[in-house]
């Protein structure tokens, strides 16, 4: 396994943990800064729409710059934002602070993925975008509950303290292991833009934001469906999330692994099996122990998706694919920008905290009808480079 892989999941999983790592904290959050669960919400779906915008507009500006140099650029963009958060000392300042760590976070996982693509044989290539991706989910399993953890033992702004100091840790990593990598020579910009001419690309797009809309639909209020409707103690909420974080590391390496295999097959297996978990989910809410299953599979099925959605993007877009890559990064987060708006008008509209959930099975299967459809018209280019089956 190149080192280099290693690394990209270093800055996975600080870029990781600075996403999702709030969601345990937004009941503290809401409370300290005086505002209501749905505003609380926006820190998740405004950051989400700021990683959408410097995924396509930072990966265009940097696609003919050295990688390498690009990547430790967008993690100071990472430290500079946790540090606004941390010591934020209103709302509005910490919305700011999200939306300036998210700007790194798309043109990173953008580049990193062709990056990661470029270090192993074609055949592989998913399955080294599972392992840079692997940093999100290992974020999942012990940096979202431990994050969370040490909100509540010292306040929330001790997460962002911590965040700041593994982007410092990340930085180091990136310029140690990862080669200097020359920008591809080639097609230029109006000619990567050139991409989205074409119908395979948008379907990918569009499978990609439903279908993180409704996993995160479910997910950002998750905090509250288990207090609220569970029954459990807010002390129990870290402990909890390890369980969906667990499933995420277990589903994105799975995912990995069938993609390389059997591409649009495999998406339309695990998108069907997440909207069951979620729909089953919102039924048994109030079930201690089929709350304990669900958040389990509900991270499985989830993110199981990813690598296989964002080699699918880049299968259709192989002449420009570091672009394409960014794309589909905007595209995963408008919808988890979609799936917390709508899991936050359901809330605001009497519905309970139960009723994300429901929302998210509902985008999920709208998700899976794109996927189907486009799964039959597609047009699979001759000879693609990327090496998996359709």
């Amino acid at each position: 396994m190149p080192v280099g892989l290693l690394a990209l999941a270093l800055g996975g999983f600080g870029i990781g943990l600075t996403e999702f790592g709030i969601v345990g904290l937004l009941p503290q959050i809401a409370a300290d800064l005086g505002v209501s669960e749905p505003v609380a919400g926006y820190l998740v779906s405004g950051y989400a729409l700021s990683v959408a915008i410097g995924a396509v507009a930072l990966t265009a500006a940097v696609g003919r710059l050295e990688r390498r140099k690009v990547l430790l650029a967008l993690m100071l963009l990472f430290i500079a934002g946790n540090l606004i958060s941390a010591l934020a000392p209103a709302y509005p300042m910490l919305l700011v602070g999200r939306i300036v760590a998210a700007l790194c976070h798309g043109a990173f996982f953008g580049v990193g993925s062709v990056v990661a693509a470029d270090l192993v044989a074609p055949h592989r290539r998913a399955g080294a975008i599972s392992l840079m991706f692997a940093g999100l989910t290992v974020a999942n399993v012990v940096g979202v509950p431990l994050g969370t953890l040490l909100g509540e033992e010292l306040g929330w702004r001790s997460t962002f303290w911590a965040l700041t100091i593994i982007g410092v840790v990340t930085l180091a990593g990136i310029r140690m292991l990862v080669p200097p990598t020359p920008a591809p020579a080639g097609t230029g910009l109006r000619g990567e833009f050139g991409v989205f001419r074409r119908p395979q690309v948008w379907v990918s797009l569009a499978v990609s934001v439903l279908a993180f809309g409704g996993v995160i639909g479910g997910f950002t209020y998750i905090a509250f469906t288990l207090t609220e409707v569970g029954g459990f103690a807010t002390a129990t909420v870290p402990w909890l999330l390890v369980l969906f974080g667990a499933g995420t590391f277990v589903g994105n390496h799975v995912g990995g692994k069938l993609a390389d295999r059997a591409l649009n097959a495999s998406l339309i297996t695990i998108m069907t099996m997440t909207a069951g978990v979620l729909a089953v989910f919102a039924l048994t809410a109030q079930s201690k122990a089929m709350t304990v299953v669900s958040l389990l599979l509900m991270g499985t099925a989830g993110l199981a998706t990813a690598p296989g959605l964002q080699l699918r993007t880049m299968k259709y877009a192989q002449d420009a694919p570091t672009l394409a890559s960014g794309a589909n990064i905007a595209a995963f987060n408008i919808g988890n920008a979609l799936g917390a708006w709508l899991g936050g008008l359901a809330i605001a509209a009497g519905y309970g905290f139960v009723s994300p959930l429901w929302v998210g099975a509902g985008v999920t299967v709208a998700g899976l009808a794109v996927l189907v459809a486009g799964s039959v018209r597609r047009r699979v280019p001759a000879a693609p480079s990327v090496g998996v089956a359709g």
